[in-house]
């Protein structure tokens, strides 16, 4: 049995909704699938199901619960919740599996279906591969028995377990009394979990994009727009901005000058805290090729090794365990604390900065800023025909970029894994040749995709 994949992308399955593969048919067939590969033993098996405050979440929903129950898995519903919500539960009840419906930073028409194993991570290439080969085949026989159909039901406090778990993070001598706060929640899976959480542990929250309608998530406002957020701080006078995505597996702060921090200075402050207090596993934090030249030249300076992987969270996890470190993240916002848990929270990374100015004292603009980045740009070439990547021209092209950027930057082409399109990342020192070399670049894979 093969690992290619037909289905699962780098984070689940996503699409628009009700057109494929994010349909009914599709829903409903992933949940027997899923259910009947998770079922292993004598006990009653059970599945964690949550979602974000997409419209398409119910349609979803439904479908998937009917899958899981004809495969004989009982089903627990938790409404709205964030991502790592899910993952956190899964294990806490210990469910044989979990399922987050949410197309994350996405506008609301799409939507989305994560898997996470009872140990709280996503699922392997290999049990993806296996779950979209059981949706292929002939199941007759194989679903449950009309007495071994699975039951439903609702777990009402579940929202109350992920604050008490996320409020566990900030350690129990601190409080965040006289510190003003914006919330952005995106109007999504949090708008209900994080304000609570920040108000519990003291402080004065402001809420925004904390009222969604099942269309407006995403809309404007999150981690994907943080200007409202920005503009909320200075208007309130606030110490902090916090922003959230769509799911809450991602994170970026506004300094009380409305300034955005992101996610690579996010990565470095906590892992000066925590190499500080001796928490930091590995002597090395997990980012991706993203990640830019200065916070790699920070952590040298601590000491601290940085290890990068492909873009996505779920290969930063990856690296995480095998290497047996416990902080990764990427520049978009996405942070995984494994003391904490097993995959993005952006909650919980929140908490761990504001355990930071809270001791410190100093205001944010001054604490969170540990490195001044190096010039870096991406731009996006569109192609359609064959991969331009593997053109001989591209390839001469990229060598002799990297000769030339040898010691002084980096160049990083990747190819978008949701639409045709080439990535191309320039950054250097020199800000000019930055731009020379990004259309240079772009320019000859435009020429490849112009030829088909």
């Amino acid at each position: 049995m093969g690992c290619t994949k037909r289905l699962f992308g780098t984070d689940g399955i996503r699409g628009t909704a009700n057109i494929a593969p994010m349909t009914v048919e599709v829903a409903q067939r992933l949940g027997q699938a899923a259910g009947l590969r998770f079922t292993r033993g004598e006990h009653r098996h059970s599945v964690l199901l949550g979602k974000d405050t997409r419209l398409s979440g119910y349609m979803i929903e439904s479908a998937m619960v009917a899958g899981f129950l004809s495969a004989g898995m009982d089903v627990t519903l938790v409404g709205p919740l964030p991502t790592p919500a899910i993952a956190m539960l899964t294990r806490s009840l210990r469910a044989d599996l979990g399922v987050m419906i949410s197309a994350s930073h996405n506008p609301f028409g799409d939507n989305g279906i994560k898997l996470f194993g009872p140990d709280g991570f996503k699922l392997s290439d290999q049990d993806e591969s296996e779950i979209e080969d059981l949706m292929e085949a002939d199941l007759t026989g194989r679903l449950a028995t009309p007495e071994k159909i699975g039951r439903a039901s609702r777990l009402n406090d579940a929202a109350g377990r992920y604050i008490e778990g996320a409020k566990s993070t900030f350690p129990r001598k601190l409080r965040l009394d006289g510190m003003k706060i914006v919330i952005d929640c995106a109007n999504g899976s949090a708008y209900r979990v994080a304000p609570t959480a920040l108000w519990e542990l003291g402080a004065e929250v402001i809420r925004i994009g904390c009222t969604p309608d099942g269309v407006n998530i995403n809309e404007q406002c999150g981690s994907t727009h943080p200007e409202a957020l920005c503009a909320a701080v200075v208007a309130h006078g606030a110490h902090l901005g916090i922003a959230l995505d769509g799911d809450a597996d991602r994170v970026l702060i506004a300094d009380e000058t409305g300034h955005l921090i992101d996610g690579d200075q996010i990565l470095a402050l906590i892992a000066q805290s925590w190499a500080r207090e001796g928490r930091l596993a590995g002597d090395a934090i997990v980012a991706t090729v993203m990640s830019n030249m200065g916070l790699e030249r920070f952590l040298d300076g601590l000491n601290v090794g940085l290890e990068r992987t492909a873009v996505g969270d779920r290969y930063v996890v990856e690296c995480m365990r095998a290497k047996n470190i416990n902080i990764g993240g990427e520049q978009s916002g996405h942070m995984v604390l494994t003391d904490f848990g097993t995959t993005g929270d952006g909650l919980t990374a929140a908490l761990q900065i504001l355990a930071v100015l809270v001791e410190d004292g100093r205001p944010a603009s001054q604490v969170c800023r540990l490195f001044t980045p190096f010039p870096q740009k991406l731009q996006n070439v569109r192609f359609s025909g064959r991969d331009p990547l593997t053109a001989d021209c591209v390839i001469s092209k990229r060598a002799e970029v990297e000769k030339t950027l040898q010691g002084r930057g980096r160049l990083v082409l990747r190819k978008s894994g949701t639409e045709p399109l080439v990535r191309v990342m320039v950054e250097a020192e020199d800000a000019a040749l930055v731009q020379e070399t990004v259309a240079d670049m772009c320019k000859v894979i435009q020429a490849v995709s112009e030829q088909g």
